[in-house]
């Protein structure tokens, strides 16, 4: 398979995604900030960075394309085959966050990516990886479902162990495990994807980012008007910390990023642009910040 073919589709779905965000927030527009790695860097490479900052509905929204080349494979990007580690590799994908102003439209996270490795006796390696997964800061019941239907209805197609399998990896990747805690609802993860072949593997990995937009809006569309006071934006503020916890701490996205030379800026486009944190506290019991940790901020099955 052509590699340009994944490039194409990449790009294109980046362009899709972000057209949409912008509409949805009333028009505001997006910076579109092209880069290219110096030739002088052990990373060679370029990439597309979107972002919607300071919106209606967006507080920030990014999503970021990258197509980058380097002669070390980093650790963090060969958990399961450990063999490849500093081998040559090509890596592509598009990665998103988006942190609504309203705290009862959740936080969302979506990405969809290759890799491509030399091993060492000269052959060409190739897999997917990518998912996404939802961070409510108020449950709700249908929004989750909804959300967990939609990766459902996209994996479906290519085998019915799919979802469970990448719900339960992504139930198992999203997890604080410094403090025993989920980060969100969860949703899909995989990673080292090849096992359907190369060109049956890649229609799954389109049809996740294809469905990407359909499992996430509805939700936007619901939630956007519910009215809210500084007691909610305080405790969106607080959950939000957990979330660059897991970022920093936890995630191979981020690390592989820094641990191969990526550009910071456009790494790092999945932070909040507020974000607080609180000594010990524990939400009132049987108020709703209560329930999102009791309910929500669990293992279940969604279906």
């Amino acid at each position: 398979m052509d590699s340009n073919q994944v490039k194409d589709y990449l790009i294109n779905l980046q362009k899709s995604i972000m057209s949409a965000v912008s509409i949805k927030d009333g028009g505001t527009p997006f910076i579109s900030d092209e880069w290219k790695k110096p030739s002088n860097e052990p990373l060679q490479g370029n990439g597309i960075t979107q972002i919607l900052e300071n919106g209606k509905v967006f507080e920030r929204a990014g999503c970021g394309f990258s197509h980058v080349k380097g002669s070390k494979l980093p650790p963090s990007a060969t958990q399961h085959r450990p063999e490849l580690a500093g081998a040559p590799f090509e890596a592509m994908g598009v990665s998103l966050v988006f942190h609504p102003r309203n705290p009862f439209v959740p936080t969302v996270h979506m990405n969809v990516r290759m890799i491509c490795v030399t091993a060492q006796s000269g052959e060409a390696v190739s897999w997917f990886g990518g998912g996404m997964d939802l961070t409510p800061y108020y449950g709700f019941e249908e929004d989750a479902v909804h959300f967990h239907k939609t990766c459902y209805d996209a994996l479906a197609p290519f085998g019915a162990d799919l979802y469970p399998r990448f719900k339960t990896w992504c139930d198992e990747y999203f997890c604080l495990k410094h403090r025993g805690e989920q980060r969100g609802i969860g949703g899909i993860f995989f990673d080292d994807f090849s096992e359907l072949g190369i060109e049956k593997s890649f229609s799954m990995l389109k049809s996740v980012g294809d469905s990407f937009l359909l499992a996430y809006m509805p939700i936007v569309n619901r939630r956007l008007d519910t009215p809210y006071g500084e007691r909610e934006r305080g405790h969106q503020l607080y959950r939000r910390g957990r979330y660059v916890e897991f970022n920093l701490v936890w995630d191979r996205g981020t690390h592989f990023g820094l641990q191969s030379g990526g550009r910071t800026e456009s790494i790092l486009l999945s932070m909040p642009p507020l974000v607080s944190w609180a000594y010990q506290l524990e939400p009132e019991e049987g108020s709703p910040e209560h329930q999102l940790m009791q309910r929500f901020i669990v293992r279940r099955d969604w279906l």
